[in-house]
């Protein structure tokens, strides 16, 4: 049996499989492989593809969080050698954030104490290098039907609700009690991914992963400009902010439908403008 050859021969297995999340086909799925060896990162996305599923490739462990955490994807594929934030890292940095998302470890390291560590690490599954396509793709058909967490990404609409904001990630859009808020593009993923997870406080450096991919070059306080910038668009004068600042901690959003305190809001719930 061939092993990752871009001959290897693979069979399409009939339909599309089904998903639990309502209706949502094998045909959209979402498979984002992070290998840093750019021609079987591009040869794993082909055969995905020629499957039927969405494959995207992410380079690195720093740009893999990132992506993971602000967009939806039905499985991750790891590998476990990457440069900066290894695989093992990774898993780990996305459990740590609650995602649920599926993890399907790919590794050369294959002693019993590497699978026990990635595994315990939070992967769902572990293949050893050098691996057979089929094998591969057997491996990805039971973890997509797998049944998904809340933690696991926002819905294939990619439009994200809490209190009285909404953001539409395929538009490009944000509302604030039905009054569209013009955001940068920072700022836009910023709010998605604090919208992401309601109530949960994110740290400043898990923010600069995600918005900022990691770049070396970007302080912890620019997170604090930003919502600086986020709370002058999104908040009104007499209103309580959405976004909570968590002392020595992070930031979190806390969503209401309106003014909870100051002299506005109490005109606004006793029905005086």
């Amino acid at each position: 049996m061939r092993l990752f050859t871009e001959s290897a021969s693979v069979r399409r297995t009939g339909p599309c499989v089904s998903s639990l999340r309502g209706g949502y086909t094998g045909c959209e799925m979402r498979i984002l492989v992070v290998e840093d060896e750019p021609r079987l990162a591009a040869l794993v996305c082909r055969v995905l593809g020629e499957e039927g599923y969405t494959a995207e490739a992410a380079p690195d462990g720093r740009s893999a969080l990132a992506r993971a955490l602000s967009e939806p994807f039905d499985l991750l594929i790891v590998d476990w050698m990457l440069p900066g934030l290894d695989g093992l890292g990774l898993v780990r940095s996305l459990r740590a954030a609650e995602m649920s998302v599926p993890v399907l470890m790919l590794t050369a390291r294959g002693q019993i104490e590497d699978r026990v560590e990635g595994l315990d690490a939070g992967a769902d599954d572990y293949l050893p290098k050098p691996f057979a396509f089929p094998e591969l793709l057997a491996r990805v058909r039971a973890l997509v039907r797998w049944p998904r967490g809340e933690g696991s990404g926002p819905e294939p609409t990619a439009t994200l609700s809490a209190g009285d904001v909404t953001l539409d990630a395929a538009g490009h859009a944000v509302w604030r009690a039905g009054e569209r808020i013009d955001l940068s593009a920072r700022e836009f993923a910023l709010l998605a991914t604090l919208l992401r997870r309601p109530g949960r406080v994110f740290s400043r450096e898990v923010l600069l992963d995600t918005v900022w991919d990691g770049s070396p070059d970007v302080y912890t306080n620019v997170v604090d400009l930003y919502v600086s910038y986020l709370r002058k668009k999104l908040d009104r004068p007499g209103d309580t902010s959405h976004i909570r600042t968590v002392r020595g901690v992070g930031y979190t959003f806390e969503p209401h439908d309106g003014a909870k305190d100051g002299p506005r809001g109490a005109a606004r719930r006793s029905g005086r403008r």
